[in-house]
């Protein structure tokens, strides 16, 4: 190292003693005491913002969800029991009906010819019956006195029983005519909402295999919601006393919750073994005509004993590998790693078998930014509150 070298180093390093001593002197100068060592370290960062809500606690009754479609419990299919030419139609698709309205008319002129007919045929019969009647009356007295002999006697009575059975056969065919007169006049046989008009004024139609469908008509209420239950549900709720009412809720694919309530109506006398299920029928009310044949729907089977149950919002638990947890926040807003049991839904809610107790407070909004021991900024809201907020949260990031 020459000369210069060393001069510029020895100029550097009374430099910076100098500015030591004068930072040194200009602190103590101050009266601030030696540097304290948490003045060098990084501050603390500050305490993160999130949604505080206190569980819920309440008695309620275990419900299980399930999917189905509803079924009209009568459905007809209408078609012509007589041929002929179609002369009228009586209503306009998709009408509400009641059982005995008319909805279509069949030519019935033939039908009243041949009712006309049978009638005829009937007053020939009674005549004829009349008369060997008062004959085989006649021929039993003139037998008694033996003024007839025993051949005509008998002549007499048979012909009085063909008449007899001529009578009979004469009623038939009057009420055969009359029945298919009935036929030419197609009503509705129960109440409820019909079809469109498949085959209109003008057309011929026949019977037999090849009847055509004229229109088709199903009951509006009550209504069918149909269902496949698991095993556990129809042991635990269902394989009970016939007499027993089960309630069922209802909701449609556009409710958010269930608006409407029914009871279990019948169950499927097997269970499935392929699928592990059984065919379960509820029965509501439909009095406004709003349920429809078909309309998917959300179901819920409720039974057993009411009980006490926590209620957190799905969007207080997150999921960590094979496990469910919450945050509690305790009294000094730290929050601790707490790992919960998961139950059914209720209400909108979650119910936690276990890993909760009453009046605990876990993070509803905020569950990603928050790791165990943090101190939190707790903002308390309510619990029903939770999924909105987290939904609003998650479309404004």
């Amino acid at each position: 190292m020459n000369a210069r070298t060393r001069l510029i180093s020895t100029t550097l390093c009374v430099l910076a003693v100098a500015a030591a001593c004068y930072t040194l002197g200009a602190h103590q100068g101050k009266g601030a005491g030696p540097l304290p060592a948490a003045q060098a370290a990084v501050a603390p960062p500050p305490a993160v913002e999130v949604d505080v809500a206190t569980v819920t606690s309440k008695t309620i009754t275990d419900y299980q969800d399930y999917s189905g479609r509803l079924a009209a419990i009568d459905k007809v299919e209408i078609r012509p029991l007589v041929s002929g030419t179609i002369v009228a139609v009586f209503f306009h698709d998709g009408d509400l009906v009641k059982k005995g309205d008319p909805l279509f008319t069949i030519d019935p002129r033939p039908y009243v010819a041949a009712a006309d007919q049978a009638s005829a045929q009937l007053a020939a019969a009674q005549a004829h019956e009349g008369y060997t009647s008062t004959d085989a009356a006649r021929a039993t007295r003139l037998l008694a006195d033996n003024a007839i002999a025993r051949r005509d006697f008998d002549l007499a009575q048979n012909a009085s029983r063909e008449a007899l059975a001529n009578v009979k056969a004469a009623q038939a065919a009057l009420e055969t005519a009359r029945i298919n007169l009935a036929y030419a006049h197609i009503v509705a046989p129960v109440t409820g909402r019909v079809s469109r008009a498949e085959l209109t004024v003008g057309n011929v139609v026949s019977t037999g295999a090849n009847a055509p469908l004229l229109t088709t008509l199903v009951s509006v209420s009550p209504i069918y919601a149909e269902f496949d239950a698991d095993e556990q549900t129809y042991l635990r709720y269902l394989g009970r006393d016939a007499k027993a009412t089960v309630p069922v809720l209802l909701g449609l694919a556009n409710d958010t919750g269930f608006s409407r309530k029914g009871l279990i109506y019948s169950i499927d006398n097997r269970l499935d073994t392929t699928s592990g299920t059984i065919r379960v029928r509820a029965r509501f009310d439909n009095a406004d005509g709003a349920l429809v044949p078909g309309l998917y729907a959300r179901i819920q089977v409720g039974g057993g004993t009411p009980h006490a149950a926590i209620l957190v919002d799905d969007a207080a638990i997150g999921t960590d590998q094979d496990k469910k947890f919450v945050m509690i926040v305790d009294a000094q807003s730290r929050v601790h790693y707490r790992e919960v049991v998961l139950g059914d839904q209720h209400d909108g809610l979650r119910v936690i078998r276990s890993g909760l107790a009453a009046n605990d407070r876990i993070v509803v909004n905020g569950l990603q930014r928050v790791r165990p021991e943090d101190v939190v900024n707790a903002k308390m809201v309510p619990m029903h509150r939770a999924a909105a907020t987290e939904s609003t949260a998650q479309a404004a990031s």
